[in-house]
């Protein structure tokens, strides 16, 4: 199997002593592209920097919905002129986020928009995050179709099965975490049954959100194969076949090539 995380956070401390074994894990696992995404300007830096050390490493940049109201005056610009840096394939994570209180939702909107509107300039897919205010994401969405042409994923889906088909139909793909291994999890797994098969992605957004059966470890990419897993027997194919069809979705849309069978 050939897997792609598509979001995990490599830059986080929590893998400083063993940052090389992780990537090397993932390689044993299967996994061999990972997208490294940054939460502000100095962790896109880094992930910058570890996608320039890695071969299989790519890098996202942005400023996450709840660091935002800790951005420095120059930082917005930092971000706008790293996105243009080898590597670089996304822009995020940014979004929305009710659940905490980190920023104040004004900024988070003024933020996200900022990151859809550099994605539409630089044909650059946008990570969304979205916690608690789904029905708000999906009002700002609709305005920026209505501009242009969206190209992004929903990153860590718990989304309705109605959003995310609204989602799909606005250009963007839907990707699914640990939280889909979860015994709790039977109406997510329901709508990761309905995303369309050419919009499906995997991630493990780690340090974060373990997959069973290693909920309460720290999260690394090389248990994404748990959750594809998981998704495989959700969609009714093989492990293999679910390896095969994100991956392929995903260097789709980083505009990564895809390499012949």
């Amino acid at each position: 199997m050939a897997l792609f995380d598509t979001h995990a956070h490599l830059d986080d401390d929590r893998f400083d002593p063993d940052r090389d074994a992780v990537i090397q894990r993932a390689a044993a696992a299967g996994v061999e592209t990972i997208l490294s995404v940054g939460t502000t300007a100095q962790t896109s830096a880094k992930a910058i920097e570890l996608a320039a050390r890695y071969p299989g490493v790519y890098a996202a940049v942005g400023i996450h919905p709840n660091d935002a109201s800790q951005a420095a005056p120059g930082d917005w610009d930092r971000i706008v002129e790293l996105a243009s840096a080898p590597k670089v394939v996304a822009l995020g994570e940014t979004g929305l986020d009710r659940h905490w209180d980190h920023t104040p939702f004004e900024l988070q909107q003024d933020y996200f928009d900022r990151h859809i509107r550099l994605s539409q300039e630089r044909a650059l897919p946008f990570v969304v995050h979205v916690r608690d205010c789904q029905d708000d994401a999906l009002v700002m969405l609709r305005a920026a179709v209505a501009r242009g042409r969206l190209a992004g994923v929903m990153h860590s889906f718990t989304g309705t099965a109605d959003a995310a088909a609204e989602c799909v139909a606005m250009g963007l793909f839907i990707s699914f975490a640990g939280m889909l291994t979860y015994k709790k999890s039977v109406e997510l797994r329901a709508v990761a049954a309905t995303v369309p098969a050419d919009r499906l992605l995997v991630e493990t957004d780690s340090p974060y959100l373990s997959p069973e059966p290693l909920r309460g470890r720290r999260n690394e990419p090389a248990h994404v194969v748990h959750t594809a897993a998981r998704l495989a027997e959700v969609r009714g194919i093989s492990p293999e076949e679910l390896a095969d069809l994100t991956t392929a979705n995903a260097r789709t849309l980083f505009r990564l090539g895809i390499r012949p069978a």
